[in-house]
């Protein structure tokens, strides 16, 4: 086997080998897909650890921050936002208000509901953590032509159209 071809070329060559039968073509994508994810996640970690926060508490201030002032939201809504559970999200609020970054405070229109806003620390920390986490961004893309970027965008939005609706 080469050793000029990347993992996922090599575990297809196995296969191949093994199992001349099966057509393992999809291995070519989805697992550099999966690949590039775990790589491309540890990279964005980076960003966020340098400003003491994990992705999840990322993805909660930055809920917050794109919802326009007052950076307000019910749980309910930074869960489907984040895309975790309730539960789990009230984990990250508390560990975020703890922090100073966050508030509850009780709903205007509905007396029983809550509402978790920004503190002005908190907008602050996001505002800086986005700007250097979009900068990373670019960097992570730098490595392709900027044609080759926005076609990848193009298939990977139709892919991902697919399975949301």
């Amino acid at each position: 086997m080469s050793d000029s071809l990347d993992h996922v070329a090599r575990i297809q060559a196995q296969w191949r080998q093994e199992r001349p039968e099966l057509d393992v073509s999809p291995q070519g994508v989805i697992g550099r897909l999966h690949r590039l994810a775990g790589f491309l996640s540890e990279e964005l970690a980076v960003v966020y650890q340098r400003f003491g926060l994990g992705e999840g508490d990322f993805d909660v201030l930055a809920a917050l921050r794109r919802a326009g002032a007052p950076f307000e939201r019910a749980p309910g809504e930074l869960a489907s936002f984040t895309m975790v559970t309730t539960g789990a999200i009230t984990k990250r609020i508390d560990r975020l208000e703890r922090a100073g970054l966050v508030s509850r405070r009780v709903s205007e229109s509905d007396g029983r509901a809550r509402v978790v806003g920004l503190t002005d620390a908190g907008r602050q920390l996001i505002d800086q953590a986005f700007t250097e986490h979009m900068k990373n961004e670019h960097r992570l893309l730098s490595v392709l032509s900027e044609p080759d970027a926005k076609e990848l965008e193009r298939l990977l939005a139709g892919w991902l159209k697919y399975f949301e609706g």
